[in-house]
Order: structure tokens, then C-alpha cells, then sequence
């Protein structure tokens, strides 16, 4: 598994530092006049820089499920007037909102897939367990997902430990479930790390806190992280014009297989079974790749911002 954040660390050092910037302005070849999609505007750091590359005329279209994430990049990007429009939805419905804003045929889309400096040092969100707080864990506070503390409280004990590793591959997830049944019910983040660690000790890592991996995987479930995902990349390829780019931003393996594997079977030329003499799918491929290997943080980001540590960028684009 790769690198995981360690949520308990304090952000007063990175305000939600846009992570890669560089290398994403350069990775999607931004242009003057262009037009692109942000679809996780979260602080607005790579929206202003994209609009910034982009000026004097370029456009973009940003969306956030969190509406405070919204409040606050509207108001970042307010000196950039009608060359941006915010949307408050997922990125799942990335390509319906492009076809009412106007935004087929783009140069360039960004899924940034971490979550901000904002959302976790605010302790009524419950996304890390440095701060009392709710079991909350919902992107969107106004939605009606179920919260952490609905999953933590109401799955049975198996579809809980079941969610543990699917979403965080925790290996001790039996114990860690049956250690939460048991301190039922569960309402705050430390009265959670608390359970875990008596469940599973400290562990030898002094940089991954032992409740860090169940953290991200009732995150994950609770936002449908992964779901949404396999839902938005296909749509990308319907804004994107030839010669437009994708790029994604990662920050933990799960996320990544699911790109690395997109981008795989898009860029394939033909899926032929190997037995067959030619081919006869006629498939062609929707992209190219342009990071073979997924970049990742130089040491002068990484000492700027230790949360960037876990970042993998990928980028391909449309044919």
C-alpha cells in the first residue's frame, strides 16, 4: 500500500498548498485562451495558477462537493470575474454540468484527489483524530450520506472489518472491528483512535498514528471516493478535445490502481484475445501516455509541504 497521511499531523505549516503545481501546468501544455476543468477546486491553488497560464482570456470550470470549499474559492478567484465559474457537485457529474456551461471540447481537465488542510483541521468535519470531534467525515455537511459514526455504529461486525480493508487495507481490521463493536456506541474521533489503539497497540511506525488506515477507510466509504472515481474518468474523455489532457493527482494506491488502470486500458490499441491471428476488434486507442511513471514531489515541495509526501501525478492525453 502506499503511503498514507498521518491525519493527527498539524497543517499550520502547508494551507493547503497546491501540490505538483509545476508539474501540472506544464503536464497539461496550458495555454493562453484555453479552457479547462478543475474538478476538485477544494482551496482554488491550481485553479488561480491554470487561470493565471491561461490569461488573458482562458476559462475554467471548477467543482467541489463541499460547499465552504465553494464559498472559499469563489472568493480566491474573484479577481478572474467571468473566466471562472464554480459549480457545488461531485466531479460525477463532471460531463452533465460541461454540457450546460459550455465547457466541451476542453484542454485540459484536473482531478486533484486529496482532500484540503481546511477540512481536516476543522474538528466538526471528524477527519482526523488530533481534535475531538464528530464522527462526521462527509465532504458535503449538507448531504444526506450516512456519517462515520452511522458506519461505525450500525454495520455488523464482518461488512465492517470487510470495509476496514477494502478501503484502507488495514491488516488488524478483524481486531479493529470487533474492538469497535464491543465500545459501542461510537461517537467522536478520539473515542475511536482511542478503541484502535488499545485494539492494536502503537505499532513501531512513529509516522503512521494506528488508526490512520480505518480513518481513510470510513472517509472513503462515507464520500464513495472509489465509486466516484471509476465514474468521472470515462467522462473526461467526452470533454476533452484531441489533443486535450487528463491529469489526476493521487494520494494513496487504491486511487492510483484505479488511474493506472484507466489510462492502461485506454491507451490500448486493441483488446484482441493473444490467440487471435489479427485483429479484429478495430478498437482504437482514446489516449497517450504521457507519464509512463506517475511523478511525484521533489525535495524542495516535500519540505515546504510533508503532506504532499504521498502524491502521484499521471497524465495522458485525448486522441
Amino acid at each position: 500500500m502506499g503511503e498514507t497521511a498521518d491525519l493527527s499531523l498539524t497543517s499550520s505549516a502547508a494551507r493547503h498548498l497546491p501540490v505538483l503545481l509545476d508539474e501540472v501546468l506544464v503536464g497539461l501544455a496550458v495555454r493562453s485562451g484555453g479552457m479547462y476543468i478543475d474538478g476538485t477546486v477544494g482551496g482554488g491553488g491550481h485553479a488561480a495558477a491554470l487561470l493565471e497560464a491561461s490569461a488573458p482570456d482562458g476559462r475554467l470550470l471548477g467543482f467541489d462537493r463541499d460547499p465552504q470549499a465553494v464559498a472559499r474559492a469563489q472568493e480566491r478567484l474573484q479577481p478572474f470575474g467571468s473566466r471562472v465559474r464554480i459549480i457545488h457537485t461531485a466531479y460525477t457529474a463532471l460531463e452533465a454540468v460541461a454540457r450546460i456551461e459550455g465547457f466541451l471540447s476542453v484542454d485540459g481537465v484536473l482531478l486533484d484527489l486529496g482532500f484540503s488542510s481546511y477540512q481536516v483541521d476543522d474538528p466538526q468535519r471528524g477527519l482526523a483524530f488530533r481534535h475531538e470531534g464528530p464522527l462526521d467525515m462527509r465532504f458535503d455537511p449538507t448531504g444526506s450520506e450516512p456519517t462515520a459514526a452511522d458506519l461505525v455504529n450500525e454495520l455488523p461486525e464482518s461488512e465492517l472489518a470487510a470495509l476496514l480493508w477494502r478501503y484502507g487495507e488495514e491488516p488488524r481490521n478483524r481486531a479493529i472491528a470487533r474492538a469497535i463493536v464491543a465500545a459501542r456506541p461510537v461517537h467522536s474521533t478520539q473515542q475511536l483512535a482511542q478503541i484502535i489503539v488499545a485494539a492494536v497497540g502503537r505499532g513501531q511506525s512513529r509516522s503512521l498514528h494506528p488508526a490512520t488506515r480505518s480513518f481513510q477507510a470510513l472517509r472513503i466509504a462515507v464520500n464513495g471516493e472509489l465509486e466516484g472515481l471509476e465514474v468521472v474518468l470515462p467522462q473526461t474523455l467526452s470533454v476533452l478535445r484531441p489533443g486535450g489532457r487528463l491529469a489526476v493527482i493521487t494520494f494513496h494506491s487504491l486511487e492510483d490502481r484505479i488511474v493506472k488502470r484507466f489510462f492502461q486500458q485506454a491507451a490500448r490499441p486493441c483488446i484482441c484475445p493473444p490467440a487471435a491471428p489479427v485483429c479484429i476488434c478495430g478498437r482504437q486507442p482514446m489516449l497517450r501516455l504521457i507519464t509512463r511513471k506517475p511523478l511525484v514531489p521533489g525535495a524542495h515541495e516535500l519540505a515546504a509541504n510533508p503532506r504532499s509526501r504521498s502524491a502521484k501525478l499521471r497524465i495522458a492525453e485525448r486522441l
